[in-house]
This record gives C-alpha cells, structure tokens and sequence, in this order.
C-alpha cells in the first residue's frame, strides 16, 4: 500500500486535535514553523495540510494573524432529484424553503454565443454552432453557494418566448417547464459529479479560498426524442453544502 502524502499525514493529525478538543473553535494553531518542527516536515508540507482542512471548512486563515479553528457550520442540503421539479416555481427555491433558507439567484444571459468544443459534443451539435448561454449565481440568504453556466441550443428555442431562460413570461421556471411551454417534454437528466478544487474566478464569486474544494456537477438535459435540450456546469463549494440524490423507485 503506497504511503500517505506528508501534507494529508499532518492533515489528520490536526483534524484528530480538532475532534479531541484539543484546538476548540476560535482557537489559533501554533505557527507553521512549530508545527513542522513538532512533526519533523518542513512548512510547505503544513501549509498544504492547513489549506486542505481549510478548503474542508475546519480552519480558516486571517490574514496577518494566522490560521484558526473555524466556528461549525451547518451545510446547505441541495437535493438532486427529477421529483424536485415544480409545476410552478423554482425546485432550488423549493429546497431551501425545506430548509429554512431564502432562496434567490443572480443571472445573466448572452444569445448568439458560439459553442465551444466541449459543450458541442454535450449537446450534439457542432463546434460554433451558436447557443444561449446564461450564468447563474445561486444565494442561499444573500450568500453564495451554488453557480451555474447553462447552454442552450440557439436554434431550440429562437423565436420564442423561452429563448432567455431568465426573461419573459417563463424566467425562473426551470428547464423542464420552460421547454414544456413550447411542447418539447424533458424526459430525463444524466449528472456526472466529481471534485475538483475551485479556480481563482470560482473563489471570488463564492466567497471561498482559491483552491478550496467544490463539487462540479455536469449536468444534461434530453427530450422524450433523446435530443440534449440543455447543458450547464455546476459548482457547488464542499464546506458549505451538502449534495444528496434522490432516486425514484417505479413500482
């Protein structure tokens, strides 16, 4: 069995001292210099054990003062589930009225943008070919903890009263309500989740560490006729939400 990484070796060192009480909420650890030489490394290796566990939400840095044990936080439940689509109304305001939160979303959409590589493939249609494109940014009580691009296909929906997905009669409805308007039925999504740290841009505009982990969801939406009818990326910061499936069971 290969060795443990130094760096995640002095991470759970200091996430065990945590769980003991050792270090107590609003405690400052000792320097990085104390640290390293308490466990014989040097103090890179524990300053990438210290923003592992900050990423985790366990630490936080101040600056110009150091790094300290971060107050608990109860994580956001974001279920993910084709059952949470609302006849009326938005399944992410759904969910944070289910718990406790308000929920809100901050938007801006672009026609007439040409598909990159990437999303083509994703939705079936040739590199160029032009899409709505629409960025979201998901508030839970004012703060961030969701964002999301969405692409659509510029010819799905040109002409009509859906073509923004956040204007006309049908913002706000969702995917499968809006394509619904227009008489294409959302039969099925397919999400593929995977962890990866967040980039500078991503860090600024979800108030989180460079780098901090997230959960990026690739999410595609497909008519009854197997069309991809929209794609988006989803990213979702790891230390404050938690992300639950539900599966229906046909009986």
């Amino acid at each position: 069995m290969p060795e443990q990484p130094p760096y995640l070796r002095i991470a759970d060192a200091l996430r065990q001292r945590i769980a003991e009480h050792e270090w107590n909420p609003g405690d400052r650890l000792p320097s990085r210099t104390q640290i390293g030489q308490e466990f014989g490394v040097g103090e890179n290796v524990v300053r990438r054990a210290q923003e592992l566990l900050i990423s985790q939400g366990l630490l936080e840095g101040r600056a110009g003062s150091g790094t300290y044990v971060a107050e608990p936080r109860q994580r956001v439940r974001m279920v993910r589930s084709s059952a949470r689509e609302q006849p009326q109304g938005s399944p992410f305001r759904a969910d944070m009225k289910a718990v406790g939160r308000r929920g809100d979303w901050e938007s801006r959409s672009e026609a007439k943008v040409s598909a990159p590589a990437d999303i083509a493939a994703r939705l079936g249609i040739g590199e160029g070919e032009l899409c709505v494109r629409t960025a979201y940014e998901f508030l839970a009580d004012g703060k961030p903890v969701q964002l999301s691009t969405s692409w659509e296909p510029y010819d799905l929906t040109a002409g009509t009263l859906i073509v923004l997905p956040e204007g006309g009669p049908y913002a706000g409805a969702g995917v499968v309500n809006r394509m619904a308007a227009i008489g294409i039925t959302v039969s099925h999504a397919v999400e593929q989740p995977e962890p990866r740290q967040a980039t500078a841009e991503e860090a600024s505009l979800l108030g989180i560490q460079k780098a901090a982990l997230v959960t990026h969801i690739q999410r595609t939406y497909y008519s009854d006729q197997g069309r991809p009818v929209e794609t988006a990326d989803i990213v979702v910061p790891v230390a404050r939400c938690e992300i639950v499936y539900e599966i229906p069971v046909n009986r």
